[in-house]
Parts: C-alpha cells; sequence; structure tokens
C-alpha cells in the first residue's frame, strides 16, 4: 500500500479542515494507472486483479475506505476568478489523504477530488460528474507524455450515484497526484487575513518542499537573508510559470481558467475543467464557457501568468517590510520596487523562451531578430489562413529533411490534399525558412531531431477527447446496476491513451486520431464540471 506521511498537517489547524470524505452507494474502479502507481511505488497490477481486489481499491479510492496513515483533509485557500478577489474558497470537493514519496524520492500529495461536501463547500453538492473525472486523467496523461509540468491521475472510481448538473450525470471519483496543492491562492488566503505568522510559516513549508536550492544559496559567504530568500522563492516561482506557459504554448494547450486559486506554486498544471487543445490557429482562442470576454485565451495565458505572479508579490511584501527596519514608509517603497522589478521581468524572460521555444520548432537552434520575424510571420499566416496548428508544424517536421520540397511542390502521397493545402499556402514563408536553416549550425537531419522533440504528430484534440467521455459515459449508465469493472471504461480510454503517451511518434493508430474536426470547433464549448 501507499505509505502516506502528512507534513502539510504539521503547519496547523488554520491550514485545512479535518474531514473524512462522503460514503458512496457502490463504488467502481474504471481507470487504474499501474505506471504512475509504480512510480509512486505502489505496484499493483489491477489489470489482472480479482473483483475482490478491484472492489478492495474502489473502496479506497471513492472515499469510502481511509487507507492507512492518511489522514483526510481539506485546504484552506482564497483566489482571483476571473481577476475579482474571493477571500475564502478552499477545497470544496476534494479531500487530500496524504503525501507519498517516489521512486526519486519527490514528495507527492494524494487527494481524491469529487469526494463530497467539506466546509469550503458553499452551495455545492461536492461531488464530481464522470465526464470531467475521466476529462482530467485524459489530459493529464496527455500533456505528461507531451513533455509539460503537471499533475496526474492514479484512478477514476464511478460512484453509482447520479448527479444532477443541470441534466442527470453518472458521479465519480478521481485521483490525483500532484507536487502539491499550495497555490498562489494559499498564500492570499492568510495574506487576506493579515496573518503573517501562518504566512511565514507557509513560505518556508513551500522552500523547504520545492525550493529547497534557495537554502543553500550564499552571497559572500553567507546564508540569505529573509528579504534576500523571500526575493529569491519570488524569482524561482516566476521562471516555473513561465516554463509552465511556453510548455501550454508549445503544443497548443488552453487551461481555460488561470484564477490564483488554479495556479499551483510547483509550476505544474492542476484543475483541468474546462481546458481544451487549439486546432485551427487562433490567437484569441477560447472555450470555456465561463470565459465571457477571452481574458484566458490562448496567447493571452502568460499576460494572465505574469498577473497572477504580480499577486504572489503582493503577499509577499507584508512578509519583506517585517524582515527589514526601519522607517516603515521608505521600507515599503523599497521592496514594492524590487518585487516589481522581478515581476515586470517576466515579459523579457518570456519573451527569450518563447522565441527559443518556436526556434525549436522550426529545427533552429537559436533566436535572432531575424528568426523572431520568421516566427511572426508564420504565425500571423498561419492565423490569417487558419491553419491547423499541430498539423503545420508536423508538416514543417517531415519537410526540414527535404530540401527539394521546400521549393517544388511534394510528390503525391497518401495525404496529398492536406500537404498541397499546407504548401501553398506557405510556399512563399518557406523560401524565408530555406536560408534560415542552411544559415543554422545545425544540419538538416539534427533540425529534424529538434522538431521533433518540440512538435507531436498527435494531441488530444478537443472532438475525439469529447467522443471518449460519450462512449465512456454511455458504458457506464448502460451497467450501472452491475458488478466488477463496469463495461469496458479501460478499453475505451486506453485506446486513446495508446496513441497520447507515445506524441512524437508516428504509430500505427496515430492516425485515427489526427483528424481535424469537421466545423474546425467553431462551436465547441467546455465547462467546469467537477
Amino acid at each position: 500500500m501507499l505509505k502516506f506521511t502528512n507534513s502539510y498537517l504539521g503547519l496547523g489547524e488554520q491550514f485545512f479542515q479535518r474531514i473524512l470524505p462522503e460514503k458512496v452507494a457502490s463504488p467502481c474502479l474504471l481507470l487504474w494507472n499501474e505506471k504512475l502507481a509504480a512510480q509512486l511505488n505502489f505496484s499493483c497490477d489491477l489489470q489482472q486483479g480479482s473483483l475482490e481486489e478491484k472492489s478492495l481499491f474502489a473502496q479506497y479510492f471513492s472515499g469510502n475506505s481511509i487507507l492507512q496513515g492518511a489522514e483526510p483533509v481539506a485546504l484552506a485557500y482564497s483566489g482571483h476568478q476571473f481577476g475579482h478577489f474571493n477571500p475564502q474558497l478552499g477545497d470544496g470537493r476534494a479531500h487530500l489523504l496524504g503525501e507519498v514519496l517516489d521512486s526519486k524520492g519527490i514528495r507527492r500529495d494524494i487527494q481524491l477530488k469529487g469526494s463530497g461536501k467539506t466546509a469550503f463547500s458553499r452551495r455545492g453538492d461536492g461531488k464530481c460528474a464522470l465526464a470531467p473525472a475521466l476529462r482530467e486523467y485524459i489530459m493529464s496523461e496527455a500533456l505528461f507524455a507531451l513533455g509539460v509540468p503537471t499533475s496526474r491521475c492514479l484512478a477514476v472510481v464511478s460512484t453509482g450515484e447520479m448527479i444532477n448538473r443541470g441534466l442527470t450525470k453518472a458521479g465519480a471519483v478521481v485521483t490525483r497526484v500532484a507536487a502539491s496543492h499550495i497555490r498562489v491562492g494559499t498564500f492570499q488566503y492568510f495574506a487576506a487575513r493579515g496573518d503573517l505568522a501562518s504566512l511565514k510559516t507557509l513560505l518556508d513549508y513551500t522552500i523547504s518542499r520545492h525550493y529547497l536550492e534557495i537554502d543553500s544559496l550564499e552571497i559572500n559567504n553567507e546564508k540569505l537573508s529573509l528579504e534576500q530568500r523571500i526575493l529569491a522563492f519570488l524569482e524561482k516561482v516566476i521562471a516555473k510559470q513561465i516554463t509552465l506557459v511556453v510548455d501550454w504554448l508549445r503544443v497548443g494547450f488552453i487551461h481555460g481558467v488561470m484564477n490564483t486559486d488554479n495556479t499551483a506554486i510547483s509550476g505544474e498544471t492542476i484543475d483541468f475543467g474546462p481546458c481544451a487543445m487549439l486546432g485551427t490557429y487562433d490567437e484569441k482562442a477560447v472555450f470555456s464557457s465561463i470565459d465571457e470576454y477571452g481574458r484566458y485565451a490562448f496567447a493571452n495565458q502568460a499576460k494572465i501568468a505574469q498577473w497572477n505572479m504580480a499577486r504572489l508579490a503582493d503577499c509577499l511584501l507584508p512578509l519583506l517590510v517585517e524582515a527589514n527596519q526601519g522607517e516603515r514608509d521608505k521600507i515599503e517603497q523599497q521592496v514594492l520596487a524590487k518585487v516589481e522589478s522581478l515581476v515586470v521581468s517576466f515579459t523579457a524572460k518570456f519573451k527569450h523562451a518563447y522565441y527559443v521555444m518556436y526556434a525549436n520548432k522550426l529545427g533552429l537552434a537559436e533566436s535572432t531578430d531575424s528568426i523572431k520575424q520568421l516566427v511572426k510571420d508564420l504565425l500571423a499566416l498561419m492565423q490569417s489562413k487558419k491553419l491547423d496548428y499541430t498539423l503545420t508544424f508536423a508538416y514543417l517536421t517531415k519537410l526540414v529533411n527535404s530540401p527539394d520540397n521546400l521549393v517544388n511542390k511534394p510528390k503525391p502521397q497518401a495525404d496529398n490534399s492536406l500537404t498541397s493545402k499546407l504548401h501553398s499556402e506557405l510556399k512563399e514563408w518557406l523560401n524565408d525558412w530555406q536560408p534560415a536553416i542552411e544559415k543554422s549550425a545545425l544540419s538538416r537531419h539534427e533540425a529534424q531531431a529538434l522538431m521533433q522533440k518540440n512538435n507531436p504528430m498527435v494531441i488530444p484534440r478537443n472532438h475525439h477527447v469529447e467522443a471518449m467521455l460519450a462512449r465512456c459515459e454511455q458504458a457506464v449508465i448502460d451497467n450501472q446496476n452491475t458488478s466488477g469493472e463496469q463495461a469496458n471504461v479501460r478499453g475505451i480510454v486506453e485506446e486513446f491513451l495508446h496513441v497520447l503517451r507515445s506524441p512524437y511518434q508516428e504509430l500505427a493508430a496515430t492516425k485515427n486520431f489526427q483528424d481535424t474536426p469537421i466545423d474546425g470547433d467553431r462551436f465547441y464549448q467546455t465547462f467546469c464540471g467537477t
């Protein structure tokens, strides 16, 4: 079994509510992530397991039974939701069971989501519908395979209950594994209350858990002062957010709800409710039904990440003031200038990482002014011609090692219609890309290898995700009253994930999931369903 520790509980009762998950009617294990379980030192092949074993795990990962060593709590945090501050949010439908050390010695949170009401539920029922639980499992596994920092899912259990989401939906509990669930909103919770003691406790804990290297830093052979420590922490969190957003943009991921309570201090992707993938390139692409004004649109994600870092900086200001002695107004101005400098630096650091990322997607090892212009021209062309983001870069990846095809129309092949369209739309731009490739320090073979590492052949396209969810929902509803593993949800999902777990390779089944939606996702919407 999982070997739990509960270090977060040592921070104090003000950080959480102790509460047990609600019991459910008829739990049934639908999905079990064997590879992730093995990484958590919890090897158990339930695919070959007995009905008794599966039933036992369904009890554990629905919350009906508590694993030995686990101490369920609901975490406290605040958050800016679409720019509006709510001082008390917290886990309204989730229970942190505890922490485990994985095979690399890294501490991981194990959390049930959809496991019932807590003190933070407000008017919610604390439950989760099956489709959002499955979406988080599929999307987090896909992002992990794509090389994007992300939380992951260990299990999905159907509850045997039907819940009201406007329409009646099958219920489920998903088990999430994350580096931690400390959010920008966690810092906001204590800052909003003026609880500097708890804020300092949280800072120390977060540094020790995620940024331990800070305590090894020295300036002039001396350990960092409290002020230097706080600023180093902010700088490192900012760097993590830049890395995360650049990776989102690289693969075309749109988070959909980048509130501060959904921004993990660890730099992982968490909370997949209304997320989606970019098909046709559109920098203003928004799929979340609640993002009416495009605040979290595809191209806005870096700007919002910077805004969220400014909110984290706000929380740290009182600690910085307390760390200094002297005239308070003067101290406030000095520390404000220092944190503002770090937040403002986000822009230049992001732009550098952004253009390096796109240079690599184009097989170029550096990002000069001319290459930046090349990137801008390509994205503008993709926007105006409504080209598919993933397929365009996949096409360029195949093309780069065939110099004749850069200027001549490619020979007829199976995907001739797509190839011809892309070649026609990109022809003039290709004439600018070719000299850049020739001047690059990389050979064409090296350029292609670089592109293959950065340009996926396949992504979890929205219409395929929805098709999988609909099939799974129907399978569970059709078998709601049967015992054992309900229907073949595992088979349905694993068929999809088999391809998504090898996104940079062309498997025999890859072609089954590369097609674009007929309507170009024009009317596609996602919802915060968990």
